[in-house]
């Protein structure tokens, strides 16, 4: 089950920590990689309706399989993309069976931390993280000894056949039955569920840009390498991957409330000293502090909105969906009007809403 988070995100991050190189194939300006990252988000987010008919008829495991072979064979279309339409369609795509993927295999998961009687969903997540981080360092590599795109996703792609091959005979037989839908009359949420709602906006507004933008932020604003530029997204991702494996012993230590209130201060804070002080340390720095700031906002989230009800726990998924879509798309929109510096900044803004959010949620 681990090996499927693991390949999930090292999807992402082979995807993006290329865009430099894929911006300059295709000769995008800012916005249209902000339009290319939206693609992906509005594949994710309509996704849901056809991911809940596919694990009705086909079950968890199944839907495993199928979204984690479709995607390296949408990464070797993107790498061989010949124009930038093909390559927004290969984006909707990309988000679609992203988003199966991710439903399929948390549905996994909870079976397993079930039998087990044992929380493991944490470290789950710290996988995928490490998956990302594997990726990056795997980018550095090849962009060294093997500079086309299209032959660097091929290789990713060979890679994440070979770990779904692995892991499918693993997966659980039986999945979870889905839960059943409250017969009810829709309610806007509002109270705890309107700021846990606000906190997973934020925290997939943070989450979604670090790992699109890191790099080319890098690249551009510092003036690094684009080897040099991949290892934003590593620092991010090791961060984030060390607070998510330590993270069930710190939530039943300290609380969700001190994890929240304090980790979205430090991401917010240290990510705002970084643009401002600029240059190539100063942003591996601070976006070391963001991976570490934001890694408890979704596990503590989801938990209490599932505590609250299906109220809290609709406005927690829809928000952090349509964080995920709008974030990235909206950084690249405010660097095409100014520069990526100020287009981070926002990021740094939505970590301080983390903090604040956590204020005001009854734990």
């Amino acid at each position: 089950m681990a090996t499927l988070f693991f390949l999930l995100g090292f999807n992402y991050g082979s995807w993006a920590t290329r865009l430099p190189a894929l911006k300059a194939q295709l000769d995008l300006g800012p916005a249209q990689v902000g339009f290319l990252l939206l693609a992906s988000g509005i594949g994710a987010v309509f996704s849901f309706p056809v991911t809940a008919t596919l694990l009705r008829r086909l079950g968890a495991q199944r839907c495993c399989w199928l979204a984690a072979a479709a995607m390296p064979a949408l990464l070797v279309l993107l790498g061989f993309a010949p124009s930038y339409p093909f390559a927004l369609a290969v984006m909707v795509m990309e988000g679609v069976a992203a988003a199966c993927l991710n439903v399929a295999m948390n549905a996994q998961g909870v079976e397993v931390e079930v039998e087990r009687g044992r929380p493991i969903m944490s470290r789950l997540h710290a996988v995928f993280s490490l998956g990302g981080l594997a990726a990056a360092l795997f980018s550095a590599l090849m962009i060294r000894v093997l500079p086309s795109l299209a032959l660097h996703f091929v290789a990713s792609a060979v890679l994440m056949w070979t770990m779904l091959a692995w892991a499918a005979p693993r997966l659980l037989p039986q999945s979870p039955e889905p839960p059943a839908t409250p017969r009810k009359r829709f309610s806007l949420p509002s109270g705890a569920a309107l700021w846990l709602g606000l906190a997973a906006l934020a925290g997939t507004v943070v989450e979604g840009s670090m790992s699109d933008w890191t790099a080319l932020y890098l690249k551009e604003r510092t003036g690094a390498s684009e080897q040099a530029a991949a290892l934003g997204l590593a620092a991010f991702t090791v961060t984030m991957f060390c607070a998510r494996w330590l993270g069930d012993g710190w939530r039943a230590r300290w609380g969700s409330a001190y994890l929240l209130k304090t980790g979205g201060s430090v991401a917010g804070v240290g990510l705002a000293v970084g643009l401002l002080l600029g240059g190539f340390w100063p942003g591996l720095v601070a976006f070391a502090l963001v991976g570490l700031g934001v890694a408890a906002v979704s596990p503590c989230v989801y938990i209490a909105g599932a505590k609250q009800g299906p109220v809290a726990l609709a406005a927690v998924t829809t928000t952090g969906a349509v964080g995920a879509l709008l974030g990235p798309p909206l950084i690249g929109f405010v660097a095409h009007a100014s520069h990526l510096g100020w287009g981070l900044a926002v990021v740094a803004g939505a970590a301080l809403l983390i903090a604040t959010a956590a204020r005001r949620i009854a734990w």
